[in-house]
Formats: C-alpha cells, sequence, structure tokens
C-alpha cells in the first residue's frame, strides 16, 4: 500500500467534486439547515429548555455531528458503488500502477475530507446563528476528520457486500435512520428504555453528539471518552473495507 498512490486516488475524487461542488453543497447544505429551522425554532417554541439551553441551541451541535455523518455516509456507498459499477472508474484506476489496497485507501480518505468539510460548513453556518457559545467547539475539527473515517470504514463494509445498489434502501431505513433518531440529537436518551441507550452506545453518531454538544458547551473532560471510543472504532474497522472489497473486485 503507497499513501502516495491513495492521495492520487482522493486526488482524483477531488479534481471530479470541484466540477460539480455547487450542486452538491447546496443539497448537503440546504437539509441542516431545515431541520435546524423546522425543529429548532418551529418545535422549539412548544419545547422546554433542556439541560439548561433553549431546544435550538440543544441541537444545533447535533446537526453537525449528523451533517458530518450523511456526507461519508452517501460518499462511500453510492458515490463508491457508481464509480465501481457504473463508470467502471475503478477500473481505469486499476489499469495504471495504484493497486487495490491504493484505491480503497484513497476511497476512505475522501469520505473522510468530505465528511470534514460538510462537518466544517454546517459549523460556521450555526456558528453564525449564535448557536455556539463556546470556542472550544474548534477541538471538534480532527475529531470529524477521525469520525468521518469510521463512517466511511462501514459504508465501504456495506458497498462491498451488497448484491445491486438498490440494496442501499435497506442500509439507510435500517440503520442510518434509526441511528440520526436516537443518537441524541433531537432528544436525551435518559427518559427512552435503557435498552435503547445501550444499543446507542455502539453507535458512532452517538458518540460524535455527545462530542459536539460538550465542546459547544464548553465541556472538554466530558468528551475523552467518546474520542477514544471512535478511534478504537476506527482502528478496528480498518481492515475490513480492504479485506471485502479485494473479494468483490477480485473474485
Amino acid at each position: 500500500m503507497s499513501i502516495r498512490r491513495a492521495f492520487r486516488v482522493w486526488q482524483r475524487n477531488l479534481t471530479v467534486y470541484t466540477k460539480l461542488y455547487k450542486s452538491s453543497l447546496a443539497l448537503n447544505f440546504v437539509e441542516p439547515v431545515l431541520y435546524l429551522a423546522a425543529l429548532g425554532l418551529g418545535l422549539g417554541a412548544f419545547v422546554r429548555e433542556i439541560d439548561g439551553v433553549p431546544y435550538i441551541q440543544f441541537i444545533a451541535p447535533g446537526i453537525i455531528a449528523s451533517s458530518s455523518m450523511f456526507a461519508a455516509i452517501y460518499e462511500c456507498t453510492y458515490g463508491t458503488y457508481v464509480r465501481m459499477t457504473y463508470q467502471k472508474t475503478f477500473d481505469a484506476i486499476l489499469a495504471t500502477p495504484v493497486n487495490l489496497d491504493d484505491l480503497v485507501l484513497g476511497e476512505l480518505l475522501w469520505g473522510a475530507t468530505k465528511s470534514f468539510l460538510y462537518g466544517v460548513i454546517i459549523l460556521f453556518v450555526i456558528s453564525l446563528f449564535g448557536l455556539v457559545p463556546s470556542p472550544m467547539i474548534l477541538f471538534v475539527l480532527p475529531v470529524l476528520f477521525v469520525s468521518g473515517l469510521v463512517f466511511s470504514e462501514i459504508s465501504m463494509i456495506v458497498t462491498a457486500t451488497i448484491p445491486g445498489i438498490d440494496a442501499f434502501n435497506y442500509f439507510y431505513t435500517l440503520a442510518m435512520t434509526p441511528m440520526f433518531l436516537f443518537s441524541g440529537i433531537f432528544f436525551p436518551l435518559d427518559n427512552l428504555p435503557p435498552i435503547v441507550s445501550k444499543i446507542a452506545f455502539f453507535t458512532p453518531l452517538y458518540h460524535l453528539v455527545n462530542i459536539c454538544r460538550g465542546l459547544a458547551f464548553g465541556r472538554l473532560p466530558h468528551c475523552a471518552w467518546d474520542a477514544l471510543w471512535l478511534i478504537v472504532a476506527a482502528l478496528l474497522l480498518a481492515p475490513y473495507p480492504f479485506r471485502l472489497m479485494r473479494r468483490r473486485l477480485l473474485k
């Protein structure tokens, strides 16, 4: 595996993205802002303060986390699958000195980069509205990349194992939507049955939300265990995208 060759794959994806970023950026930007407006302002008018802060300020850090997650998930599911199956981009790349491990690493790094990019954009927008009271939120920047790597690894594992592109519907409906709803973005999990909190603990978004919210309110020590969880998850998941993509592409 070569970092330099993986970087070339990452660079290729970046070059393509710069040609299409306006439409992509608009779609990924509008959705989280709508969630923030509809739930934070609309529902927030009827919801009392949570943990001593207005509802819109409670959900704002979670919107940063979810935007970061979906950027990586979309890129390394549909994006990777289309490049692999329909556009035959993988075939073209593998005809060069780039090998399969370089290609997979480049895809993972690109997914993590998009996760970081969209997380930063939403963080900037939310900060303009005065919804992030602590400058400690800047410590979330490296965390967004690490968590983006975790989401990219999960997505590449799914991409390597599904029988066809329509099967992504099961992944989004049965895995991503429940994780989005029950990760603590919109309400605390304390009042739900304990089993919900226990399941949520094993999802990366739950920990990313805790980190974003903790840093947004200046609670740096509270984020250490969640950050460690993400780092360990990234390391444990790392071998599987390479093994499964090799099995799929070289069968």
